[in-house]
């Protein structure tokens, strides 16, 4: 990104009279080739939902991140479950989502199409589709290639 474009980008997102600090850490030119997944790969996921895995280490080579699709059929439930050392952010493509979180799944937050949700590793969680007619549908990004393997099912009633 040309240092013009940078500044201005910088400009636009903290303001005009911000300091403009140096970029460090960006990655170097490579070769490496660019990956395509056009058939995300349906699995049986630990959150039982209809689950389409994109990216990952398995479909694309990941090593640090995972992207997939994931659907909640009309009226239907995620078992509860939480993150193991990974965060979850999720963009709602269609539908409005109730996500009971938290010890016990006490708290409570609803979701429409077009939110971006974050959830931190280790909140316990269950999104239920409100919807009894429509599915709701959102693509699902981890900090973690593998990250089936850190799903862990939660009971919220000790």
């Amino acid at each position: 990104m040309s240092q013009v474009l940078t500044a201005s980008l910088r400009m636009l997102l903290l303001g005009a009279g911000s300091a403009l600090l140096p970029i460090s850490g960006l990655a170097e030119p490579s070769d490496e080739a660019i990956v395509t997944v056009r058939t995300p790969v349906g699995i049986e996921a630990k959150q039982q939902l209809p689950y389409f895995v994109g990216i990952s280490a398995e479909t694309a080579g990941a090593k640090g991140l995972s992207m997939s699709l994931v659907i909640i059929p009309a009226g239907a439930a995620a078992r509860p479950h939480y993150h193991k050392g990974y965060e979850s952010a999720i963009y709602l493509l269609e539908g409005r989502v109730e996500t009971r979180y938290g010890a016990g799944l006490t708290k409570s937050v609803e979701h429409q199409a077009g939110d971006f949700i974050l959830i931190p590793p280790g909140v316990p969680h269950q999104p239920r589709n409100l919807s009894t007619t429509q599915r709701a549908v959102a693509i699902v990004a981890r900090n973690d290639p593998r990250e089936q393997d850190n799903v862990v099912p939660y009971d919220p009633v000790p």
